[in-house]
């Protein structure tokens, strides 16, 4: 059994999968040429699944009973923020007090972002593609790990939610941080570093056999099809050596909390330059009944397992290369149901730190009925005159223009649609705005 064998074996025993596109643009891989590892920036995209309550978080009311656990009087700022006191509701976690406290400085907040729509399906295909009306584009987390590292092992990795590639980039699912470690050894007897299927001597002859039975053939006229699906052949086995680098990252304590675990997984990708980009996810966000009580155990945990990322990051020494997106495909109704629930609400909020992202600024606003204000693309202040409603693609077309790659083939591909008149200026601002 050769080494590459061993790691698709395991890529199958280990529960990772791996959605191989059949975009003629992948790289042809030489197989003696070990990858080199993606440097940064990092991308990590949070998503609250089934529809968190923002007003619970970065836009409260504690007016006409759109909250219930607070008043307005009780509402906390942080420099330019404001956000929901929740300290004494939490249910395990972290409280806003503290997430706020310790990384306000750093936010942009986005509130009054219009889904359009408030159906689960679409809303999480919008919100993670920047387009309604079609299953063919990318999320951005594959967008961008197909723009900047296409050849690296596990370029993106999604952990739920909305996952498409369109075509462009494999799709790497590794479920636990064993399943990881197996993987990374592929060559191992269960991922066991000391306990070897071939010793040196072995993989060299058999990589040297490799190359020139592919050398052989290569001599001869392939379609492309089958020259593409031999090239991804070799990758997987050039990849298995990539992969090795990941073995120092892993934790041999495995976290409890489930974005926790998650993070780990990239954060260990992430550091040994096999990864470009994450979707990590946690669900049960869909409070149609007792809708206070739900958000207050899903919020806090899912602020937990952000600064479990960020902290877990600054120890590796990767936190000045790591961009956050945090997100949901929904808001929840200003008002509470008859089973003390909230459902459905196409007006929401997201929120970004990272490299390049001037934080402890707010952009758009909603009222007293949660209902979004227009804002002015230029000046990105609230405007009745010239404002426009910012919606999913405003903010993709944005994200694509942070990350450098809103002119890259793959970009102009999938078009944002997104008019010249209507792209957000200096939405990400610059750093003199951080304490403005």
């Amino acid at each position: 059994m050769t080494t590459r064998r061993n790691f698709l074996r395991w890529c199958s025993f280990a529960g990772l999968q791996l959605s191989v596109p059949v975009s003629a643009a992948q790289p042809v891989v030489d197989e003696q040429t070990e990858l080199p590892p993606y440097e940064g920036p990092f991308y990590i995209v949070f998503n609250a699944s089934g529809g968190w309550d923002t007003t619970m978080l970065m836009d409260p009311k504690g007016v006409g009973g759109i909250n219930r656990l607070f008043a307005a009087g009780d509402i906390l700022t942080e420099g330019n923020l404001q956000y929901a006191p929740t300290e004494r509701h939490r249910e395990g976690g972290l409280s806003n007090e503290a997430f706020f406290q310790e990384f306000g400085r750093e936010l942009l907040v986005l509130n009054g972002l219009d889904y359009a729509v408030n159906n689960h399906s679409p809303c999480s295909r919008y919100m993670a593609t920047g387009k309604l009306d079609s299953l063919a584009w990318p999320t951005f987390a594959a967008l961008v790990a197909a723009c900047r590292g296409p050849s690296c092992p596990l370029s993106f990795l999604t952990f739920g939610n909305y996952s498409a590639t369109g075509n462009l980039v494999a799709m790497s699912r590794v479920p636990y941080l064993p399943s990881l470690r197996r993987i990374a050894v592929a060559d191992g007897v269960e991922g066991n570093a000391k306990s070897l299927y071939h010793d040196d001597f072995a993989l060299r002859r058999i990589e040297q056999t490799l190359a020139e039975r592919r050398s052989l053939r290569q001599q001869n006229p392939q379609l492309p099809r089958r020259q593409h699906a031999e090239n991804m052949l070799y990758a997987a086995q050039v990849n298995s050596k990539a992969l090795q680098r990941v073995t120092p990252y892993i934790p041999n304590e495995i976290p409890k909390a489930r974005l926790a675990q998650q993070a780990e997984i990239a954060l260990a990708s992430f550091k040994a330059g096999v990864c470009v980009s994450a979707n990590l996810s946690i669900g049960q966000f869909d409070s149609h009944a007792n809708n206070d009580r739900d958000q207050m155990k899903l919020i806090p945990e899912f602020l937990e397992g952000i600064s479990w990322v960020l902290h877990r990051a600054e120890e590796l020494q990767i936190r000045e290369r790591l961009v956050v997106v945090m997100q949901s495909e929904m808001g929840r109704t200003p008002d509470y149901n008859s089973g003390e629930g909230k459902d459905h609400w196409s007006i929401g909020s997201a929120m970004f730190l990272g490299p390049k992202i001037a934080g402890n600024r707010v952009i758009g606003r909603t009222d007293e009925r949660q209902f979004a204000a227009p804002v002015s693309a230029k000046t990105l202040k609230e405007s009745e005159t010239d404002g426009i409603r910012i919606r999913p693609e405003h903010v993709h077309q944005s994200l694509r223009e942070l990350a450098g790659i809103d002119q890259h083939e793959f970009s102009q591909q999938f078009p944002t649609g997104v008019p010249q008149g209507e792209r957000l200026q200096n939405f990400w601002g610059s750093a003199d705005q951080a304490d403005g």
